[in-house]
């Protein structure tokens, strides 16, 4: 009796699998996206699941020699930040972002710099022609004998080239553009996504070459295709900012030889982007005092910067007030003014309140806390603060202002920008030029003004 043939059904928008035909994704809820997979596509599946070799047997973890991870340098300050400390041989690595931010310009620039040191890199365009490329490399200066390019989207005649010469850095522009023919899908589906990373990876591990995958995202800003995308990955990169601001920002989400905790920071210049040396000035404004502002100082993985909390309270001419935040958590911002008005007796209850954080970054740790009710405050009595003065602190519900982690690294990059006062939670024993007033309840606040 023939075996039955079991049905496979995939979302062709994030890769959820199903044994029947559904009309709306239960994972991202999009419709008519379930297609039948067929018998090759199913066993394709099969084999791309199978990313860990299972060939030899379990072993005491003491009996396992530690892997010693090499790195060699892109050449970038901020690359190699958000890297981990540089490129790793043999690593696989994700960059995601919208169109126009500068994800193939900062490769074939970082591309450009390696091949200038003797490694031979190959960069691979399934979306401009070799001549566009080109055009590109003038501009960035990366003109160099060491970098090879090649204008393909089928991953056979890839791999043949990868095979030809001893390649050490491999860029692939982009992973939704390169296609099998294996697979009778078109190219960008989660199919062809799933077995064109797969034979990928498995060419980085077996050649210890060190490859790079620019990935185009959704409208919700996620990488398009199949989650096992991410998970095959050693490294995901996003990169973060608008196309019409000279600043971007490059996050790591995911990294199995680094931390994720650090950002790198470039400036788009007509040299392409390049690592932002003055970072200081890129987000605060050292010009005369305003109502409204207030400085504090964040830190971004081992970096701090200084950050301008932006406020603007006007007596409202609605039934309900607006609360608005841009680059801070919009919950946080209504219990800090439901604080206010029940520690200090504002009558916010009446007023529009605006937060911004100007540079076009985005805070994450609750330590601005301090600085956005004082810019709060500042703009709701009309009284200016002055560029000197840093407020670093945490706001507790019930009014307790907590210190915060790392404050020496913070004090010190406040100096150096030439600061001479902070508001912070507690008195501190270092010897710097910078004085420190410690605000331990936010009712305490209202004396500042």
């Amino acid at each position: 009796m023939a075996k039955k043939k079991t049905s496979l059904f995939e979302c062709q928008h994030c890769g959820e699998q199903a044994t029947k035909w559904l009309g709306k994704c239960p994972n991202c809820g999009s419709w008519d996206s379930f297609i039948e997979l067929n018998q090759e596509q199913q066993e394709v599946l099969k084999q791309t699941s199978k990313v860990v070799n299972s060939t030899s047997k379990a072993r005491p973890i003491t009996q396992i020699e530690q892997d010693n991870v090499t790195r060699f340098s892109s050449y970038n300050d901020e690359f190699d930040l958000v890297l981990g400390g540089g490129i790793v041989p043999g690593s696989l690595t994700l960059i995601g972002g919208s169109p126009g931010v500068g994800k193939s310009t900062l490769l074939l620039k970082v591309a450009g710099s390696i091949a200038k040191s003797g490694k031979k890199v190959l960069y691979v365009s399934g979306e401009e022609s070799a001549g566009q490329i080109k055009l590109r490399a003038n501009r960035l200066d990366a003109n160099h004998d060491s970098l090879y390019l090649l204008s393909e989207i089928k991953l056979e005649e890839i791999q043949d080239e990868l095979l030809r010469e001893n390649y050490e850095v491999c860029i692939i522009d982009s992973i939704q553009t390169i296609y099998s023919s294996n697979l009778t899908s078109a190219p960008g589906s989660v199919s062809q996504v799933r077995e064109i990373t797969f034979e990928l990876m498995r060419k980085a591990k077996e050649s210890n070459l060190a490859m790079f995958i620019i990935g185009h995202i959704t409208k919700d800003g996620s990488i398009a295709g199949p989650r096992v995308l991410e998970h095959m990955v050693d490294t995901v990169l996003y990169f973060e900012g608008e196309a019409s601001r000279e600043l971007r920002m490059l996050r790591g989400f995911k990294n199995r030889f680094g931390s994720t905790s650090e950002i790198g920071i470039f400036e788009m210049t007509a040299e392409g982007l390049i690592s932002a040396k003055d970072i200081a000035s890129k987000f605060f404004d050292k010009s005369k005092a305003q109502s409204g502002s207030a400085l504090t100082v964040v830190m971004e993985g081992s970096r701090a910067i200084i950050l301008e909390v932006q406020a603007l309270v006007t007596e409202s001419t609605y039934p309900n007030p607006k609360r608005s935040a841009t680059g801070f958590d919009g919950n946080r911002l209504t219990m800090l003014l439901a604080l206010l008005e029940k520690k200090i007796d504002l009558p916010l209850n009446n007023y529009d309140v605006f937060i911004n954080i100007s540079g076009g970054i985005r805070i994450k740790e609750s330590s601005a806390d301090l600085a956005v009710i004082a810019a709060i405050i500042s703009s709701f009595r009309d009284r200016p603060i002055s560029k000197e003065s840093a407020f670093i602190g945490e706001v507790s519900l019930t009014g307790e202002i907590k210190d915060v982690y790392s404050i020496d690294l913070r004090l010190k990059e406040a100096q150096a920008q030439g600061m001479k006062k902070a508001v912070i939670a507690q008195k501190t024993n270092l010897k710097l030029d910078i004085k420190t007033f410690a605000v331990d309840d936010v009712s305490k606040m209202i004396e500042l003004f």
